[in-house]
């Protein structure tokens, strides 16, 4: 057959302007993916690409901020002299049962590291499988809890952990593996676990980590540890790079302890704290600024980099936010502000200016100006007048023998309600073990009594003579998991144990789920009436905006529980403080008609809860008088 010459000239021309086209974008590229050698140590210091580099790093993580305003934060991130973003990523958000993963709309994570690149960022992806984070379980899947013998597992070699473990990095692998530095990406480090050290001390489950991230492809970015700075020897790993975490005032006793624990590598500070968390009833924490500024001229000076955690906090929407053990339990707010630079809706505050005066002397060009930030509108007082009785908006049941906990029935978050029919028995005690978190204990109906975990003696209530046939209902919420050490491995919501009247067991319960709000449970009410209720209750109203922006939604009328605007997931409120407002993303708002519709724990027939829109966010509401955190 002869050739046809014009087709084959054509196609060497199409190959030629393909090859031209390739060398073009290789050249773009500065320096391309062909030669990139990424970060590499030579002594004391950090190279990229054979270059001295400094890393000036600050944390935001891609799910407490909507899409949208994605590329406006990161293009604050360079504004305020950073070269590298740093995010956890949340195990939790991207598997919500076992094999079904989410990278899609807010979870969509490789779109975010494309962002940060789009915006002239590199990333340090601080990959877990574990956060930590203030995140509920520290990030780790509610589903792990679903027996005691996967609970008692989370973070060690065991099976029943470590294989859900290689399932999800093979996932996350598929998901960011290309856009490591060495592939063309802008992922120059991946971080390995977290804060191990304040965990426990097992070398060989720390290997076996390394080794599973090796086999999934992490070779063509930079691999490290990160602990806090009092426990880098129990946490980091031979032949991996040690990074460690501290907060103000504390600069050089880390680094020396860094630096002691590896003392031919450079420092590098992956966590420096310029602010801190809050609790539910706690006063709202804050922290100065000059000593962050000492701080971190001395860490840039001594180290190679800092990691700002956070540089923008934002919001643990949903039931997203965790909690803290230890003599207590204590819930994370909503809010994760953190007193950091950039505050939960985005706005530059004094301390970024700050930062950005003393970043802009580590970098080799001049800082960008500084964005504009979101706009803002208020919204004026909304009677929430339309009701519906929880109990007459409850699900089927399970029948269970004992009251067992949410993840028992493959509930991760939310609400749950057990409930009996009791015989007659004489006034004594009803005693539960336990309950997590928070409870409000009915008979036929009424009120008897509340149970909170956050109090000394929450496993018990006094109650009068019971008739046969009474009604008992145990509604419970999940306050948060708590998200560090070992009390992790506890973490089930809902009755934990038993149940038990004038110290017999009762048995023979009915189980309703209550994942409120919930992606793909629909249980939340669609018929609404304006007839008042007593007992926990879902309010719905409308409002309409001429204009859409971020609003500040004013929650001081009402008392515990949940709300959503236009279906998203805003998250937790309670009236003991310090958050009296909830910070509303402008993206999920509508001009126009916007619904917004609330759960309320605590409601009576007398509430009339409403809500407003304000100029500015309440964050210190009065709360129980306390000393400053000592965690740091």
């Amino acid at each position: 057959m002869k050739p046809n010459h014009r087709i084959h000239s054509w196609l060497l021309a199409i190959l030629a302007l393909q090859f031209t086209v390739g060398i073009a974008r290789a050249a773009c590229q500065s320096p391309s993916a062909l030669n990139r050698t990424g970060l590499t140590v030579e002594g004391k210091n950090i190279l990229l690409d054979g270059k001295p580099f400094k890393i000036l790093s600050g944390e935001l993580h891609y799910a407490r901020i909507p899409r949208e305003y994605w590329p406006a934060r990161l293009r604050m991130a360079r504004a305020m002299g950073l070269n590298t973003i740093a995010t956890y990523v949340f195990w939790n958000v991207h598997e919500p049962k076992p094999g079904v993963y989410d990278f899609a709309g807010n979870n969509d994570l490789a779109a975010f590291i494309r962002a940060a690149q789009q915006e002239g960022l590199y990333v340090m992806l601080r990959s877990g499988p574990y956060a930590c984070a203030e995140w509920d379980l520290g990030g780790l899947p509610p589903w792990l809890m679903a027996t005691p013998e996967s609970a008692r597992a989370l973070r060690t070699r065991d099976p029943l952990f470590m294989e859900p473990v290689a399932r999800w990095v093979h996932r996350l692998a598929a998901e960011v593996g290309p856009l490591q530095y060495g592939n063309g990406g802008p992922i120059i480090i991946t971080q390995i676990e977290n804060e191990y050290g304040n965990y426990g001390s097992d070398k060989a489950y720390m290997e076996q980590l390394h080794q599973l991230y090796l086999k999934e492809g992490f070779t063509r970015s930079f691999l490290i540890t990160a602990d806090n700075w009092r426990n880098i020897a129990n946490g980091d790993l031979p032949g991996v790079f040690a990074a460690t975490n501290f907060g103000i005032g504390n600069h050089q006793r880390g680094m020396d302890a860094l630096e002691q624990e590896r003392p031919d590598q450079p420092l590098f500070v992956s966590e420096y704290w310029p602010g801190w968390f809050d609790f539910w009833g706690h006063p709202h924490e804050t922290r100065a600024a000059a000593p962050q500024i000492e701080d971190l001229e001395y860490i840039l000076k001594r180290g190679v980099g800092v990691n700002i955690y956070m540089f923008h906090g934002g919001t643990s929407f949903g039931y997203d936010a965790g909690a803290t053990g230890g003599k207590s339990f204590q819930p994370n707010v909503t809010s994760y502000d953190y007193d950091a630079p950039l505050d939960e809706a985005g706005h530059p505050t004094e301390k970024f200016f700050a930062y950005r005066k003393t970043l802009a002397t580590f970098n080799p060009e001049p800082l960008p100006a500084v964005p504009a930030a979101p706009p803002v509108v208020t919204l004026p007082a909304t009677q929430l007048k339309e009701r519906a009785s929880l109990w007459e908006n409850l699900p089927g049941p399970i029948s269970s023998e004992d009251p067992m906990p949410m993840e028992r029935f493959g509930q991760g978050f939310g609400y749950i309600l057990y409930r009996k029919t009791l015989h007659a028995a004489p006034a004594g005690e009803l005693a539960m073990d336990e309950v997590h978190d928070f409870a409000r204990v009915y008979l036929n109906g009424g009120l008897a009594g509340t149970l909170d975990r956050r109090e000394p003696d929450h496993s018990a209530l006094k109650l009068l003579a019971i008739a046969e046939g009474t009604r008992l209902d145990v509604l419970v919420a999940d306050d948060g998991r708590i998200n560090h050490t070992h009390e992790m491995r506890g973490e089930n919501k809902g009755i934990t144990h038993s149940v038990s009247l004038n110290g017999a067991p009762l048995k023979g319960w009915q189980v309703y789920l209550l994942p409120l709000g919930e992606p793909g449970t629909g249980l939340l009410p669609k018929r609404f009436t304006e007839t008042r209720i007593d007992g926990p209750a879902f309010y719905r109203a409308t409002f309409t905006l001429d204009k859409v922006g971020d609003i500040f939604l004013d929650i001081r009328k009402l008392g515990k529980g949940a709300l959503w605007i236009n279906g998203h997931a805003i998250g937790r409120f309670w009236n003991v403080g310090p958050q009296d407002t909830l910070y509303v993303p402008g993206p999920w708002l509508k001009k126009g008609l916007n619904t917004i519709v609330v759960f309320d724990l605590l409601n009576t027939a007398n509430s009339s809860p409403s809500i407003e829109g304000l100029p500015t966010p309440i964050l210190a509401g009065p709360t129980p008088e306390r000393t400053t955190s000592s965690q740091q």
